[in-house]
């Protein structure tokens, strides 16, 4: 097993399988799909974060698989955000551990931000899963385990609600890759800037967050953990400008723009 609590020889065996080489302009995309599956066979995932996985992937092929503009800006503003933070938390769901376990836990380490663990469909055996997979990565400290105390969050009911009240609960910045609409709507509400990495600008999560990254996971993390180093060096006033420049609605809406003029290319050619 490595880090992340996959075996990369089964990934590699599957992809070996049917015939899949590095040079494959799929490969990369199949090689993270299977990772989720890996994931899910050993409890780590619900069935649909898989779907989730999917609808991500569907738009990441329309935005070419790589980081576009408005994203480079949001992660500016996101980094930012983070290093102007006084409680800065960085909320991991299943897709996130999966995915990006060790990059979020070297951005707490660089922050520094605590780490809590957040899922949709929150059973025991999965939120020892993730426990394990970020300790694995190198976590420290892991927030949101079985056993933890927890607040509720006003606006939400039941297990989404939940906040560890040294997490979450008194976070000022909150960092949600792939969250849902309802919980990063009520985060806001609750006077809290949420950072959220989704591929689709078209979701709630999207128009509701303080910053939305429209670009894949695996790729913003890394990016935002460059970004930190470099803007670590700016006076408070410097990361206030650059916050303060940001308009979220009118960095969603260049990536719908991007969208469309996929569609357009599409019908010229």
């Amino acid at each position: 097993m490595n880090k992340k609590g996959i075996n990369k020889k089964e990934l590699m065996d599957v992809l070996n399988m049917h015939d899949i080489s590095p040079s494959h302009p799929r490969y990369r995309s199949l090689l993270l799909r299977d990772k989720m599956a890996q994931a899910y066979r050993e409890g780590i995932l619900a069935d649909s974060a898989l779907i989730a996985h999917g609808r991500g992937e569907a738009f990441d092929y329309i935005f070419g698989e790589k980081t576009n503009p408005p994203a480079i800006k949001a992660i500016r503003a996101a980094s930012a955000t983070l290093l102007l933070a006084e409680n800065p938390v960085l909320s991991v769901n299943g897709n996130t551990a999966v995915l990006a376990a060790e990059d979020m836990v070297e951005l707490a380490s660089l922050l520094p931000a605590k780490v809590e663990i957040n899922l949709f469909y929150r059973t025991p055996p999965r939120v020892v899963q993730v426990e394990r997979v970020l300790k694995n990565a190198g976590a420290n400290e892991v927030l949101g385990k079985e056993g933890d105390d927890f607040l509720p969050l006003k606006g939400l009911e039941g297990p989404r609600s939940r906040a560890h009240p040294e997490g979450v609960y008194i976070a000022d910045v909150v960092l949600v890759p792939l969250e849902d609409g309802d919980r990063a709507e009520a985060l806001v509400a609750l006077g809290k800037k949420v950072i959220t990495i989704d591929l689709n600008p078209l979701s709630r999560t999207a128009k509701k967050s303080s910053i939305t990254i429209v670009d894949n996971l695996v790729r913003t993390i890394p990016l935002i953990i460059n970004e930190v180093k470099r803007l670590r060096e700016c006076s408070r006033q410097e990361l206030e400008e650059i916050v303060m420049e940001f308009d979220n609605d009118e960095n969603v809406s260049s990536s719908l723009e991007l969208i469309s003029e996929y569609f357009k290319r599409d019908e010229d050619s």
